[in-house]
């Protein structure tokens, strides 16, 4: 059989879910053929579907090894970093497949972006858990130096050869709760601002959900960030996404109004410049 045959019945394989088949016979075209990074990220995908990442990323790697503008070597190797949580290298590839797939006009639908998009979220989470830990840390910290000074102070009392009166410790007792009491309100404050850190839906464009950064509103009243409405007019159609009415980039009105809001949103809310 010949390297595209092989590679059609691993297709075939692959639609009936037997990936393990599937890569054999990919194998069998890649060691006829191994210049076609097609054959490569077709077995990395088999390795994606058996959670096999590393086998995945190896695929991916001599796929673009052969064709650095490959887009699927790009979006499965970013699928992969990203279920091994390693999230900066996943949006990276990601952001690249984004970019080469708009460059060659190749429509992946919103598999890409949501790939990214939930890469984005998972770094999000991973930084705030680990400011969330060191908050932790630095509260119990800070009570641990408070209670240290309380018995500094109470042990110096002791030591004094005067007569030392019960008002004295219970000075010192009332001033350590009401210092305990002032660091813990901060963290709880901070805590509760933490909770709030959720960008509200109508800040976030219709496509890419993410915060928009150039709002415009259609004919039909509906808002979207323009480079998303402008690359889907380009790639999919002149009709708007929504209401699936006819639409031209030149009918597109600069949203000022929300564009002022987003702008003080992200001034008073720098956190979500990474959400």
């Amino acid at each position: 059989m010949s390297a595209l045959e092989l590679r059609n019945q691993g297709n075939k394989l692959f639609q009936a879910r037997k990936y393990d088949d599937a890569i054999a016979c990919y194998t069998k075209a890649i060691i006829k053929n191994p210049n076609t990074a097609l054959f490569f990220t077709n077995r990395a995908l088999c390795h994606l579907k058996l959670r096999q990442w590393e086998k995945a990323i190896l695929d991916c790697q001599r796929a673009l090894e052969i064709d650095r503008s490959w887009v699927k070597g790009h979006f499965f190797l970013g699928q992969a970093y990203l279920e091994q949580n390693l999230y900066d290298e996943a949006i990276a590839a990601l952001k690249r497949a984004h970019d080469l797939s708009k460059d060659q006009k190749l429509n992946f639908g919103d598999d890409i972006t949501s790939a990214l998009r939930v890469a984005k979220k998972r770094r999000w989470n991973t930084i705030e858990e680990k400011r969330i830990q060191q908050e932790v840390e630095l509260q119990s910290y800070l009570n641990r130096l408070i209670n240290e000074d309380k018995e500094r102070q109470i042990i110096g009392l002791k030591k004094q050869d005067e007569m030392v009166s019960c008002e004295d410790f219970d000075n010192i007792i009332e001033t350590t709760n009401k210092r305990l009491a002032e660091v813990n309100q901060l963290f709880v404050q901070l805590d509760e601002r933490r909770k709030k850190r959720d960008v509200p839906d109508y800040l976030c464009g219709k496509i890419s959900f993410e915060i928009m950064r150039e709002p415009v509103i259609t004919p039909s009243g509906i808002t979207y960030d323009k480079k998303d409405i402008i690359e889907h007019l380009q790639r999919v159609g002149h009709f708007d996404p929504v209401t699936r009415t006819d639409l031209t980039q030149e009918q597109l009105i600069p949203n000022f109004s929300l564009k002022e809001v987003i702008d003080t949103y992200l001034e008073e809310n720098p956190w979500a410049e990474e959400f």
